[in-house]
């Protein structure tokens, strides 16, 4: 009886094994065809890819970005790795040290990592990560007062407004309709973006590109509801004042013409328009060259009547409203140029393009000095400038002060280079903090004629450069980075601008501004290396400290 019961046991047990066997083969099968249909790349992306590498990244790009999530780029702290992909360009590079094709990476192969971007891949490069000077008290252009201030303040009055400022919290008294009644302490996580702004301005940049809150006040200006809008006094063209509920302000620059539309070859350049995106281009391009001293701009779609026409209590600036013949709410406001009729600034039929920027701390609490540039242009239809019939003007500037010491010609230079790459013709004047003296950074205001011109560059703007012959060694070296195949200046000023609100509805700058872009960084280089040619004190060397720690870093 158990040998009857053992056969068809067996029989069982056997079938199973086979059964088992079978299946184990089928998925080994089926396995090695998934990986083998992985591994191969269909021709036709590589070579979409490989021939139009711009075009691809764009395809990576989302053309419709949600608001309520926009934030400008930061740095990985995790990215270190990331280098160069490519050597260097050896055509008319022989003033290239070994130092510095050391320094930017030139030669070195390391495998991009899935995911990352160039624009990150930048930013986490050392020379966008050089050591800073240590901050003093005294290098911060605004503090929150302490309790021990107190005892230094003097007068009464100073007393009771050192009382107030002190107090574990301030509560505004404002009983103006529509401000918030907010309540600020000490803590900075009490504070608005655009107050942490104010406070992270130091002797030596305008802002910390690591600083998160660059993405909190970007998307502050982008999303914040407006509660005034006034036209802001000064200047030549129409520009408004916007207000926001917890007291921050904006500088906002409409749109008047089409992003592509080309500035006339026969127009001089102080009767141009200005551009709402060159004014997001310039400061997303002076981020690019490492400067950090354009005020942060994002781009922003308003409603002409609901966020200006209604609010706004300027009588002035609400007398110039009308309804063009198409239906359109149209105004043009006071101004030097073109503020009439025939040449409103027109919603769609109520949508506008703009442009805001964050507003400087108020002239009362940080005063600044305006300079006169002394690359200053004419500003006349038949008179040249001296700079423009000296060419030894720079002998004289270097003995006038404040360009006889410090390092205020190397910024002035510094912002030749970054008018000449946008084409800004512009520059009658640049400020600095009062409080830092001769010893600071310049700021780069106001560059809303920047990008007016792309089929004709304009070789005066780098007078400064050739006539005098220097240039910081970190801006050179940011400046031979951008210029390498793996960080091409078009394609990370595109990325960058990809990232602002009004990139997803068309390209702030058109392809022939981002080709001229790379044109005009290349001209840069090849002035430098004819300098290089003639004199041997070209660079100021302003990465001592860099190249020690650099050296002493394995390769």
């Amino acid at each position: 009886m158990r040998q009857n019961l053992g056969r068809p046991t067996r029989s069982i047990y056997l079938v199973l094994a086979c059964l088992s066997l079978t299946l184990h083969l089928l998925v080994a099968f089926f396995c090695l065809s998934v990986l083998q249909t992985v591994c191969v790349l269909p021709s036709s992306s590589s070579s979409s890819s490989s021939s139009n590498p711009r075009t691809n990244t764009q395809q990576h790009q989302s053309l419709s970005h949600d608001l309520s999530s926009h934030k400008l780029p930061t740095s990985s702290q995790n990215d270190e790795g990331h280098k160069l992909n490519h050597a260097l360009d050896q055509k008319g590079t022989d003033s290239v040290t070994e130092r510095d094709k050391k320094q930017i990476g030139a030669g070195k192969v390391i495998p991009k990592v899935e995911g990352h971007s160039a624009l990150e891949a930048l930013f986490n490069h050392p020379l966008y990560n050089l050591p800073q000077p240590e901050l003093h008290q005294d290098d911060w252009l605004l503090r929150v007062k302490t309790t021990e201030d107190a005892g230094d303040i003097g007068s009464e009055e100073d007393e009771q407004e050192n009382d107030i400022n002190s107090d574990s919290q301030w509560q505004s008294a404002s009983q103006e309709e529509g401000y918030d009644r907010v309540t600020w302490t000490s803590d900075a996580e009490t504070h608005p973006p655009w107050l942490r702004f104010h406070l992270g301005i130091s002797r030596w940049e305008l802002y910390n590109r690591k600083d998160p809150n660059l993405a909190h006040l970007t998307h502050y200006l982008a999303m914040q509801r407006i509660l005034g809008a006034v036209q802001k006094t000064g200047g030549t063209q129409l520009k408004l004042l916007i207000s926001f509920p917890n007291y921050g302000q904006a500088l906002l620059k409409p749109m008047k013409q089409s992003r592509d539309t080309e500035t006339d070859i026969n127009l001089f350049y102080f009767s141009d328009f200005e551009r709402h995106n060159a004014e997001i281009a310039a400061f997303h391009l002076d981020r690019l060259l490492g400067f950090n001293r354009i005020p942060p701009v994002v781009g922003r779609l308003i409603n002409v009547t609901t966020e200006i026409r209604e609010i706004t209590t300027d009588r002035k600036l609400s007398r110039t409203f009308f309804a063009s013949p198409v239906g359109n709410v149209c105004f043009y406001g006071q101004c030097e140029y073109y503020c009439s009729t025939e040449h409103p600034v027109c919603g769609q039929p109520h949508a506008l393009e703009v442009s805001l920027a964050a507003m400087l701390p108020d002239l009362t609490l940080a005063p600044r000095r305006s300079w006169r540039s002394p690359w200053r242009r004419s500003y006349s239809r038949t008179k040249l400038a001296q700079w423009e019939k000296d060419p030894a003007y720079c002998d004289t500037v270097k003995k006038t002060p404040p360009y006889n010491r410090g390092t205020r010609l190397l910024d002035v230079i510094d912002m030749a280079v970054l008018d000449f790459l946008m084409s800004n013709m512009d520059r009658h004047h640049y400020e600095t903090f009062e409080k830092f003296g001769n010893e600071t950074f310049v700021l780069h205001l106001d560059n809303g004629r920047a990008f007016g011109r792309h089929s004709r560059d304009e070789p005066s703007i780098l007078a400064p450069l050739h006539q005098c012959c220097r240039i910081r060694r970190s801006t050179l070296l940011r400046l031979r980075l951008l210029s390498l195949p793996a960080f091409r200046l078009s394609d990370v000023m595109q990325e960058s601008l990809a990232q602002d609100p009004l990139g997803g509805m068309a390209p702030l700058l058109s392809e022939p501004h981002l080709s001229a872009l790379d044109r005009r960084l290349a001209t840069v280089l090849q002035v430098v290396r004819t300098c290089q040619d003639q004199h041997n004190d070209v660079l100021h060397d302003d990465l001592e400290r860099y190249d020690r720690e650099y050296d002493q870093q394995p390769d």
